[in-house]
């Protein structure tokens, strides 16, 4: 697996990023990728560690879509970058998409992880996927024969397009119907333009489309198509929507002007950035603004990155969760995903970051949020006497991540049976819901997770799907 003797030879060497003064004047991305040899000498760094916890193994999440990491960090190391690319498409639909956006689990789980230096497999995946786009190795994957089998996949984010090309591939007719516009799901809307540009979804898209997807954009199904429809016409429907349903904050202020759920803001500068008209909804923007993020994940910091690149006066992200230890103990967390200080390249922008801190009013003048209310909490998060401050701030966005699936009319019909989280019910063995027709896949089911995951759901769902049509099924699982 690479280059025996490479991780004692070598040190880790990452993409860079390019100077935060000169990326934030635009939403392009700004990853700086490594030279060909770079990523060769990066790749012979995989070490013949036994057991290759980089995989999912007995449970220990490295990769969710079982990515053979060791196999095509070998042939990058042996520059045979196109059975490479062959070998990582053979796992995942979309490595363009994870080699951006993942958090690399992967990585975490490397047995180099253990002296803090694990192999780039991160970079060397997106390199991969990106050398195939540019010598046109990835094409139009045809199916041999037509199944005459009709389905119907409801959503287009990562488990939608991935279960819909496998499918597709496997010879059926795939319908696949989204409410936006455009086709992406999350993905589109919901990720920002500088971490993911949109070109790269549109690539599959026209990929799909030769394969024999039918796409249908502006389509709500629960309203402008019933399930009930789309059951006599279809011989299997997948759910395959995200987990839109944000966690709010009710307290004293809540309705005033200005306070906002982030995935009202960052869709909107999305839709900027892709030329969409938005029309009917009130423009929110940071420019000139102080503005206060609640809430310290990844779309916490999707928000800081688009605030500070509109113009904001100032960004300040609050977390009720105490500051997170600068180094984990390997010994208690690896091979799993560990719980330690993260900088994003959005906070090293220019965010003053808060943790422990509880807001408790939101306070206004005219209709209008203008500070927030304040106070520190101890690790049992109960509010410390004496702490209470104010912070100023013109625009406040919550960010402190999605409860559930939205719904509304898309499963009453049918009554199909919801978890305790309100997410459609349905196991991870067959994706199946309580209705014969129906299967569902992504965030739908698991509720708010990472692209990967979708991916992994997606293509296991498909695979189910398939088998229940034709009795057995060659997709990979």
């Amino acid at each position: 697996m690479g280059k025996v003797t490479g991780f004692l030879e070598l040190d880790r060497q990452d993409r860079k990023y390019r100077p935060a003064s000169d990326r934030i004047r635009n939403f392009k991305e700004f990853v700086i990728p490594l030279p060909e040899q770079t990523l060769q000498d990066q790749a012979s760094r995989c070490m013949d560690c036994g057991i290759p916890f980089c995989h999912d193994v007995k449970g220990l999440k490295g990769c969710p879509v079982n990515n053979q990491i060791p196999d095509w960090n070998d042939l990058v190391y042996r520059g045979d970058w196109e059975k490479a690319s062959l070998d990582l498409h053979s796992t995942n639909n979309f490595p363009e998409f994870t080699g951006r956006i993942c958090p690399a689990p992967c990585e975490a789980s490397c047995t180099l992880n253990i002296i803090d230096n694990p192999v780039t497999i991160k970079s060397i995946e997106c390199s991969i996927v990106d050398k195939a786009w540019e010598k046109n190795w990835i094409i139009p994957q045809y199916p041999e024969t037509k199944t005459g089998k009709k389905i119907a996949v409801v959503g287009s984010g990562p488990a939608g397009l991935a279960a819909s090309q496998q499918l597709a591939r496997a010879g059926h007719d795939v319908h696949l119907f989204e409410k936006n516009k455009k086709f992406g799901g999350l993905l589109r809307y919901g990720i920002p333009d500088f971490k993911m540009e949109k070109t790269h979804i549109d690539r599959r898209i026209n990929q799909m489309t030769l394969e024999g997807v039918t796409f249908h954009s502006n389509t709500k199904v629960g309203k402008n198509i019933k399930m009930s429809d789309l059951t006599n016409d279809f011989d299997a429907i997948i759910l395959s929507g995200g987990a839109e349903k944000p966690r709010d904050l009710p307290i004293e202020g809540r309705n005033l002007n200005g306070v906002h759920f982030a995935m009202n803001f960052l869709p909107q500068q999305n839709r900027r950035v892709g030329n969409e008209q938005i029309t009917n909804i009130e423009p929110i923007l940071a420019t000139n603004k102080h503005v206060i993020v609640i809430g310290g994940g990844d779309t916490g910091s999707d928000c800081i990155g688009t605030s500070i690149r509109q113009g904001a006066l100032s960004v300040t992200q609050l977390e009720i969760m105490p500051t997170p230890p600068e180094k984990e103990n390997k010994l208690i967390t690896w091979p799993n995903w560990p719980l330690k200080m993260r900088t994003s390249s959005s906070q090293e922008e220019g965010a003053d970051r808060k943790f422990s801190i509880l807001t408790q009013k939101f306070e206004g003048s005219n209709g209008n949020v203008v500070s927030l209310q304040c106070v520190k909490v101890n690790d049992k998060f109960e509010p410390i006497n004496g702490t209470e401050f104010n912070l100023k701030s013109d625009l406040v966005l919550l960010a402190m991540g999605f409860v559930s699936p939205v719904i509304d009319n898309l499963t009453k019909d049918l009554k199909l049976k919801l978890d305790s989280r309100n997410n459609v019910s349905a196991n991870e063995n067959n994706y199946k819901t309580s209705h014969e027709k129906v299967w569902v896949a992504g965030d739908m089911r698991r509720g708010q997770s990472l692209v990967v995951w979708a991916i992994r759901e997606g293509r296991q769902c498909a695979y189910e799907v398939d088998k229940a049509l034709m009795g057995e099924s060659l997709l990979a699982r």
